[in-house]
């Protein structure tokens, strides 16, 4: 089954002087989501932004905004950035002490919701609760910084995720997008497509490029061809 292939820019790598008009450019340019990385300096060793970044440049694009919570706790933040306009809102189960609560409530603002699974976390958080997700996003590097190298050991976790959401879904369940975000570039996207995954997080292959636009269409040729896709 052919599935299809999303890219997903995030902006934690943007020039954020410029911020609309680069999230405009890869809109122009095709891009099916914009990513945030959301980091509290608590769950992750970092800071980066807010609900009011989003509410910013909500008015820019008209495409959905998927946030990645690398905070704890988790409920109110996501409520926010519900509120600031995001489509689509994951975190990570350690970060909320109740995950099926968690997922409806972001469900009931009326966004997507997913969890999130660091390197070494296990998969069995998604035991009970697969019939409240609609994305299942794969760390391919311990959270808390952009631009490290993806670690080879998500390929077969990128498979085990994969098996399961085909075994849900052939079981009459809803679908599930499968992402995976640290360390994507042109000369793995295809090995990281194979695996299982259909949405991809790239940062600085995007807005590290001259024209965000450009590197965004780079990318998406590259995973096509790996893919077999038109």
């Amino acid at each position: 089954m052919t599935r299809p292939l999303r890219i997903a820019p995030s902006i934690l790598s943007a020039d954020f002087a410029r911020l609309g008009e680069e999230v405009r450019a890869i809109q122009d340019a095709g891009a099916d989501l914009i990513h945030f990385d959301v980091m509290d300096n608590h769950y992750v060793p970092n800071l980066t932004i807010g609900p009011m970044v989003c509410a910013a440049i909500r008015p820019h694009v008209t495409i959905p905004i998927d946030v990645h919570l690398m905070v704890a706790p988790v409920d109110r933040l996501a409520l926010d950035f519900a509120k600031a306009g995001a489509n689509l809102i994951t975190f990570h189960p350690e970060a909320s002490s109740h995950i099926d609560r968690s997922l409806q409530a972001i469900r009931d603002a009326g966004c997507k919701a997913g969890l999130v699974f660091n390197p070494g976390t296990p998969l069995h958080f998604l035991d009970h609760v697969m019939d409240r997700l609609d994305i299942i996003l794969l760390m391919s590097v311990n959270p808390g910084f952009g631009g490290q190298s993806f670690i080879p050991s998500a390929l077969p976790k990128l498979r085990a995720v994969r098996d399961r959401i085909d075994r849900h879904m052939a079981q009459g369940g809803q679908p599930i997008w499968l992402e995976v975000d640290g360390g994507v570039k042109v000369d793995n996207i295809g090995e990281i497509a194979a695996a299982g995954a259909d949405t991809f997080v790239s940062g600085s292959a995007v807005f590290g490029a001259p024209d965000p636009g450009g590197g965004y269409r780079g990318i998406m040729n590259r995973l096509r061809d790996a893919a077999g896709s038109k």
